[in-house]
């Protein structure tokens, strides 16, 4: 059975925003809390694959040095782009764009922001990358750092749900899950673990 526990990554610096790949660090209580996470998990790791912005490498990089484990930067599970949405507030958003938000928010699936990626791109980029790792990671415990569209998006492929599904998974920051495959099947072992 491979096992893999999905974590995204703590609260950040400068509010809520559409970040995307914009890289800002996270808040003191954002560190502390996916702190709080890793001690629950970490004797049962055996390597931690990361998003390279630094809200999800930084811990994950320490993490690995503490147990002498495997750290693998990952470029596919990076958060998906916004384009001109990214690092703008919600208000900001509707302020420029009317109307684009709601419906984006309501059902990603026939639109992107604007020069941005689509949702269809980062599950096409997200599947292959699963595909890669249940045939390569073979009876392992997986740690993945990312964030909130990847890590849904990760979750309705282990599910085979549609994309509009992923507007119903709640992803707060620090929220932790975790997905087994066996027998060529995922299955979702739990959801947004308390901490």
């Amino acid at each position: 059975m491979l096992t893999i526990d999905l974590l995204r990554h703590g609260a950040l610096k400068g509010g809520l925003k559409y970040r995307g790949l914009t890289d800002d660090p996270l808040t003191q209580a954002g560190r502390r809390d996916m702190e709080t996470v890793w001690q629950q998990l970490s004797s049962e790791v055996d390597l931690i694959i990361t998003s390279p912005l630094s809200r999800c490498a930084n811990p994950a990089a320490e993490w690995a040095k503490q147990r002498a484990i495997p750290c693998i930067i990952e470029p596919r599970i990076a958060e998906m782009h916004y384009g001109r949405w990214e690092g703008k507030t919600s208000d900001q958003i509707k302020r420029e764009y009317p109307g684009m938000l709601e419906m984006w928010r309501r059902d990603p699936s026939n639109m992107r922001p604007p020069a941005g990626e689509s949702i269809h791109e980062l599950r096409l980029r997200l599947q292959m990358w699963m595909q890669e790792i249940s045939l390569g990671y073979k009876g392992k415990h997986l740690l993945l750092v990312s964030h909130s569209g990847v890590l849904r998006m990760l979750i309705a492929l282990a599910l085979q749900a549609p994309i509009i599904s992923t507007r119903q998974l709640a992803m707060p920051y620090c929220c932790w899950s975790r997905i087994c495959y066996t027998d060529q099947t995922y299955t979702l072992a739990f959801h947004q673990h308390s901490q």
